[in-house]
């Protein structure tokens, strides 16, 4: 299995070797951080170290809540956040809009940007709202402007909850979020472990247990422990990535066979996650040969693409039910290579022939 390329890292990324170590470490800390006996303290010890550490390589001045990922971050945010009412952009992760079920979409932009004209007209009506906005999108590798949508949400009285998951490693972390939403699988850290951090914790209310009262459960150190050490791990910025830019080259490739090339049609495309649609092939007919060329890519979502329903975020870009159904997902993360994008040209290329 060594042989195979993997280009499903939106999805989870290899954990780090420095984060297995951290974990292995971990591990031998077997007592509960909230014990008061020595070894309890030693846990705890460590596990503030950590909070520290995490809170440095983000150059967060606020609050860190550890948690067992993204999924519970988003719901503790949505959930309990000090707010009276609450909007998800269209593009938002599942675990975003389950965090907030009911909760009015923010209309997008063909080119996968929030409306900011139509979101501002809709808080103008809204008491006290809290609005979960993503940096980056899993599926398109699109990057909202946050800054000015940020400014809009606070001028109206409001709270913003970032979903971080598929920047934070990658890009640093966006000036005056009020929330942000950390998972460490993202960036190579372990499954299992990931934070909410908060600007301010009067911002939540707490509902008792752990986590300064704001989360229930005992806390994962090893997991902790790796995530740190991944996050201090990571290179800044990631555009200088070299398979990055042999991905962005092989975007006129698919333009000549006919393909398209969403970056084309986005507002400000990332380097590391791309949506292209082949011609006249389905994109779970690529999923399976790719995988059977030892290629893994994914369509859409991890969260998602085991659904037969079509891609929501693609839906509320206005994207053609055909378009979105011939769309795969291609991520790249720490271990991708050249070669691996030169195979996947190769096979992609191959591919697209065959349908002509």
């Amino acid at each position: 299995m060594t042989d195979r390329i993997y280009l499903d890292h939106a999805a989870t990324t290899p954990l780090r070797p420095a984060a297995a170590e951290a974990m292995r470490e971990g591990f031998a800390m077997w007592a509960n951080p909230s014990s008061p006996h020595q070894a309890g303290r030693a846990a705890r010890a460590a596990l503030e170290d950590a909070r520290e550490r995490i809170a440095e390589a983000f150059k967060w001045d606020g609050e860190v809540i550890f948690t067992s990922g993204a999924s519970e971050a988003a719901a503790i945010a949505m959930s309990r956040a000090n707010a009276s009412e609450r909007f998800v952009s269209g593009v938002e992760h599942d675990a975003v809009l389950a965090a907030a079920p009911g909760a009015p979409r923010l209309a997008i932009l063909p080119d996968g940007a929030v409306d900011q004209e139509r979101m501002e007209a809709v808080l103008a009506k809204a008491s006290n709202p809290v609005v979960a906005i993503q940096r980056i999108n899993s599926e398109t590798g699109n990057s909202q402007n946050l800054g000015d949508l940020v400014e809009s949400v606070h001028d109206a009285g409001g709270l913003i909850v970032c979903d971080v998951a598929q920047n934070a490693g990658k890009y640093r972390m966006p000036h005056d979020i009020d929330m942000a939403i950390v998972a460490a699988h993202k960036f190579g850290g372990p499954i299992g472990a990931g934070a909410l951090l908060v600007r301010e914790f009067e911002m939540l209310a707490p509902d008792g247990g752990h986590e300064r009262g704001y989360r229930r459960g005992t806390e994962n150190l090893p997991g902790i422990l790796g995530m740190a050490a991944a996050l201090e791990d990571c290179d800044y910025p990631y555009l200088g990535h070299g398979p990055c830019e042999a991905m962005m080259r092989f975007a006129d490739d698919v333009r000549a066979a006919g393909g398209t090339w969403l970056g084309d049609l986005l507002d400000d495309p990332t380097a590391y996650i791309h949506a292209i649609a082949m011609p006249r092939l389905a994109g779970s007919a690529q999923l399976m040969r790719f995988d059977m060329a030892g290629i893994a890519i994914s369509q859409g979502s991890a969260c998602s693409s085991g659904s037969l329903r079509r891609s929501h975020v693609l839906q509320a870009m206005g994207l053609s039910a055909d378009l979105a159904d011939r769309t795969i997902r291609v991520s790249l993360g720490w271990t991708t290579t050249n070669a691996d994008i030169e195979r996947f040209r190769e096979v992609w290329l191959a591919m697209a022939g065959d349908t002509r």
